[in-house]
């Protein structure tokens, strides 16, 4: 059964959310459906609670001001998604108290809406004299609390005004339809349309925040501990996401250094080793892996000297370990190169069977969903028949970690408004993925805007169903893929998780040399839940 969950934000202080709140819940409780109340801040003595609810809290109001004044709101966000999941699987409605601080932002309902692919009821307690003036401050505060954006999320508003007649007479305010209006802030009964709206409106497809989508990653790696092996052993930021995967039981970590280099940088960190931990000296176990790397590589003149001085190199030492089955991924790149990180891999591990090539994909984590670009890491100049399988790899792992794929091949081209070597290319490859794959749901061409903006799409694509609305998103080559991922990233500030490799025979993913301890601990859960598939 899915929950459906509304969130009350209101204009200002006066607006009696709450009350609100209350009359909603009793209503959909009458009709039969469990109702759960999910406040945003903690609150002393809460009235909700009292008159029976099920309400749960996610933080203190002076721990968001903080996180948000740091610009670190990640783990508040993470907790509103464990939070709306821990409600029971019978709860069909949820309804989220909206907050007003003016040291949050003026968009903070916004991204707690996004955050819990909530929908928004604007409620509006106004002292405004003439109807011109409440219109004006209803559009100011969609302009700015929620910044223009997916209005699709607004179910409308409900106001409290001494202007209620003549708004029920005249209403133009587009984009947000009048629930319900009313002189006295005590009478909801007026709220029949507003009920039934809470259990109809559905959405034309799936998103995923975020925050959703980290939730997720970290439950997938820890349902099934995977053995990851990490060859910068004693780098600082690797050593600090191995001891919080440890001690999150996301994965069992393996740090390929000396036991005293690992210890040396845990205690400049501050931080104590886990003794779950695992560290393995690398001069302790290289020579057993010589024999097998000269039989592996034989055909490409592999010697013992070769292979000795070969497997001085951790990563090469770490991607023995995974062909020996004395790890289940690897994990590299805070300071390798992406070349040195997938290429001993790509040399011993090779292509998983029926994989007919070796490609990358990042996860983009937008404002408001989950984006997957590919390739912009591996593949130079694909030709039509790889890119179609880049296309389909691409959709099948966003499939795997729970995207519902929507794959646009992108071009500079938008169905027939462009033509040329290249626009063929995207052309017949999307013909291939859909010849090879009729179950995905494919595109192409599509010009980057026509992909993602319902408006655009409209106009130039009106027949498709995936443009406007795509969420994978295929390039032509990595002078498209590579430049346009790193200027979405670095502009937009938006986290990118990646590259990682699929194709491989066993998973094996590359890091950032910039990467953050976060984002080395999400590239870990990533090639943890790739391993747990594998073996599915």
């Amino acid at each position: 059964m899915s929950l459906r969950t509304v969130l009350f934000a209101p204009t200002n202080k006066e607006a009696q959310v709450e009350n609100l709140v209350q009359f909603v819940a009793k209503k959909h409780q009458d009709r039969g459906n469990k109702v759960a109340i999910l406040r945003v801040f903690e609150v002393e003595n809460d009235p909700l609670a009292a008159a029976g609810f099920e309400v749960k809290s996610a933080f203190s109001l002076q721990k968001a001001v903080e996180k948000t004044a740091a610009n670190d709101t990640d783990a508040l966000f993470d907790k509103l998604v464990n939070l709306q999941d821990s409600f029971a699987a019978d709860t069909q409605v949820l309804l989220v108290v909206g907050e007003l601080h003016y040291l949050l932002g003026t968009d903070f309902n916004y991204s707690v809406a996004t955050t819990l692919d909530a929908d928004i009821v604007v409620v509006d307690k106004s002292l405004a004299a003439t109807y011109n003036a409440l219109s004006a401050q209803l559009g100011a505060f969609v302009a700015q609390s929620l910044n223009g954006k997916n209005t699709d999320r607004l179910l409308g508003a409900v106001v409290t005004s001494n202007l209620a007649s003549y708004l029920q007479q005249d209403w133009n305010l587009k984009n947000l339809p009048l629930l319900a209006v009313n002189k006295d802030g005590q009478d909801y009964e007026v709220l029949d349309n507003l009920l039934g709206e809470l259990t109809k409106i559905e959405h034309e497809y799936p998103r995923i925040s975020p925050a959703r989508f980290r939730s997720s990653l970290t439950s997938l790696a820890a349902s099934n501990l995977q053995r990851i092996v990490l060859p910068e052993g004693d780098e600082p930021r690797t050593v600090k996401a191995a001891i919080q995967c440890t001690e999150r039981k996301i994965a069992e970590c393996i740090l390929l250094a000396s036991r005293d280099a690992v210890r040396a940088q845990a205690d400049k960190l501050g931080l104590t080793l886990p003794t779950e931990l695992k560290i393995i000296d690398p001069a302790n176990v290289r020579d057993k892996y010589v024999a097998r790397l000269v039989e592996l590589r034989k055909a490409k003149g592999m010697t013992e000297e070769l292979a000795v001085k070969q497997l001085q190199d951790n990563v090469v030492l770490g991607t023995m370990m995974l062909e020996a089955n004395e790890a289940d991924g690897l994990v590299s790149g805070a300071v390798h190169t992406t070349a040195n990180t997938i290429r001993p891999p790509m040399q011993i591990i090779k292509t998983a069977p029926g994989a007919s090539i070796i490609s990358s994909i990042f996860f983009m984590l937008m404002p408001e969903d989950v984006y997957v670009y590919g390739d912009c890491a591996v593949n130079p100049n694909p030709s039509a028949e790889q890119l179609a399988d880049i296309a389909i790899q691409s959709a099948d792992n966003a499939k795997a970690f729970g995207l519902d794929p929507r794959v646009a091949m992108i071009s500079y081209s938008t169905i027939d408004s462009g033509s040329g070597p290249d626009v063929d290319l995207v052309k017949e490859a999307t013909a291939l993925v859909r010849e090879k794959r009729p179950d995905i749901s494919v595109e192409g061409p599509l010009q980057y805007d026509a992909a993602v903006d319902k408006t655009v799409a409209a106009l130039k694509a009106p027949n498709s169903k995936v443009a406007g609305k795509a969420n994978v998103f295929i390039f032509k080559d990595l002078s498209c893929g590579n430049p346009l991922y790193k200027a979405v990233q670095r502009s937009a500030d938006v986290v990118s998780i990646g590259p990682m490799l699929q194709g491989m025979r066993k998973p094996v993913n590359d890091l950032s040399r910039g990467a953050l301890v976060e984002d080395i601990v999400y590239t870990i859960c990533l090639t943890a839940v790739q391993a747990i598939n594998a073996t599915k």
